[in-house]
């Protein structure tokens, strides 16, 4: 835990007592801050007084005695609506931030030059974080993962000289950290996601821009426009700007040419590395995270070298794009956090020949929009409620079984591949939401690997979750 020192002695209000809410009030409460805190669940707030906290209707409560306000990241700020514990804070005229930015603090107070990577973007933000991390971390340095990524960053160790912070920032939270200040920050790329929180594209775009207007060095997709005006803008501002492109050859930064990512400098470009061979990082999305991953590395003094050799030892996300198993020519990949058709897309298009397990609970659009890919798919296996829809959308164009539970199609689809005795992928990419079958996407891609691993001389590239 990082306790937060920065409010010892004062009064802190704080709303939001889920995970990392929790984990904030009592990192603030370990800094010897008075805190009150409150939740709309009544079963969060037990839980909090149960765990020490001291919890009361902030309605009731003396605003204008309140140093600050902690906002948890999922509870609206601005929009649709400000929620009613915003109303009083700025009527109080109290500011209002989150775990981030409590985060933030403690580092300047205590170890400002020990190494700080934020990032964000709107798809391949927690690959680029893991990936990052795992350079660092294989390189021997003393790593810390945290923030979005599912680990809250008040939970982590605290700051100290030597000592990396990775960590992935989610728009919601950098709109509560308006200190926020990276050694690098990474803005991978913007596509219009959370407008019902943001009302607006540009103003979504504003948001993520903050992230790397306040870093040391910013790394900055280019390839999309709202990015590309980011990164002239911050430059123009004075900031330190690293560009990254999938399809563009850049001035300063990487820039990706099919597998080979290429290092440039002052508009000299050299190989830096081919990710050819390395399967945790197939596709044109992941050159691009392993671009992003390359520019920060080398921003906080990670030597080449020591960057391809994490490259070469990533073992993936998990539920992401992840290899699990083989079987002789077959390749098992479980994607299970692809919950929509935007989010399958990367990973159908990442291999050559495809028994697709896809379904679920469907999302607005189906999967339409993947028929582009439709000739990298040998055969659909269709599971969950989803299955009858996917199944008029593939026509005559995909064959397909509507398999219905996720054991069947496994090993349908396996016994299928290796039959056709060819360099194939069986791949659980659903398209789809899980809940119809499962309590969310990790239970699903767990119950896949442990599906894969009943199979016969299967050999397994993760450990498999027998509990199931």
């Amino acid at each position: 835990m990082i306790p937060v020192t920065t409010f010892a002695g004062k009064k802190v209000a704080l709303f939001g007592l889920g995970g990392s809410g929790l984990a904030t009030a009592q990192a603030l409460q370990a800094g010897g801050a008075d805190v009150t805190a409150w939740d709309d669940n009544p079963d969060s707030v037990a839980k909090a007084a149960s765990a020490g906290m001291h919890t009361e209707n902030l309605r009731s409560i003396d605003w204008p005695q309140m140093a600050v306000f902690v906002l948890s990241p999922g509870v609206p700020l601005t929009h649709p609506k400000p929620h009613w514990s915003v109303d009083l804070a700025r009527a109080a005229g109290v500011e209002i931030i989150g775990d981030i930015e409590l985060f933030v603090r403690e580092r300047r107070a205590f170890a400002p030059d020990c190494p700080l990577i934020a990032i964000t973007g709107t798809n391949g933000k927690s690959t680029t974080t893991a990936l990052v991390a795992h350079i660092l971390r294989s390189s021997g340095r003393d790593t810390q993962l945290g923030g979005n990524i599912g680990t809250a960053v008040l939970t982590l160790d605290p700051p100290k000289a030597e000592r990396y912070y990775v960590v992935e920032c989610s728009s919601y939270q950098i709109d509560l950290a308006p200190t926020l200040d990276p050694t690098a920050g990474i803005l991978l790329n913007l596509t219009p996601d959370h407008l019902d929180r943001h009302g607006t594209m540009q103003h979504y775009a504003d948001v993520k821009e903050r992230l790397v207007a306040g870093s040391d060095i910013a790394i900055i997709g280019i390839d999309d426009s709202f990015s590309t005006l980011i990164a002239d803008r911050v430059e123009r501002a004075g900031v330190k700007v690293r560009r990254i492109s999938r399809r563009n050859v850049v001035v300063d930064g990487i820039h990706a040419e099919g597998s080979r990512l290429f290092r440039a400098e002052g508009g000299a470009s050299s190989l830096f590395v081919d990710l050819e061979g390395i399967a945790t990082l197939r596709g044109g999305h992941n050159a691009q995270n392993a671009a992003a991953a390359i520019a920060a590395c080398l921003a906080v003094g990670v030597d080449a070298d020591e960057i391809r050799e994490g490259l070469r030892s990533f073992p993936g996300l998990k539920h992401r794009m992840q290899p699990v198993a083989r079987r002789g020519s077959v390749l098992f990949v479980n994607d299970s956090k692809a919950t929509n058709a935007e989010a399958a897309a990367p990973a159908l298009s990442s291999y050559d020949r495809i028994y697709w397990i896809a379904g679920g609970l469907p999302k607005e659009g189906g999967i339409a929009s993947l028929a582009p890919l439709f000739p990298h798919i040998v055969k659909a296996f269709l599971i969950g409620e989803a299955a009858p829809a996917f199944a008029a959308t593939l026509g005559q164009a995909v064959p397909y079984e509507i398999s219905g539970t996720l054991e069947r199609a496994v090993a349908h689809a396996a016994a299928e591949a290796e039959a056709e005795g060819n360099s194939a992928a069986v791949m659980l990419s659903p398209a789809c939401a899980s809940f119809d079958q499962y309590r969310n996407f990790e239970v699903r891609g767990d119950a896949f690997v442990s599906h894969v691993a009943e199979l016969d001389g299967v050999t397994m590239l993760v450990e498999t979750n027998k509990g199931i």
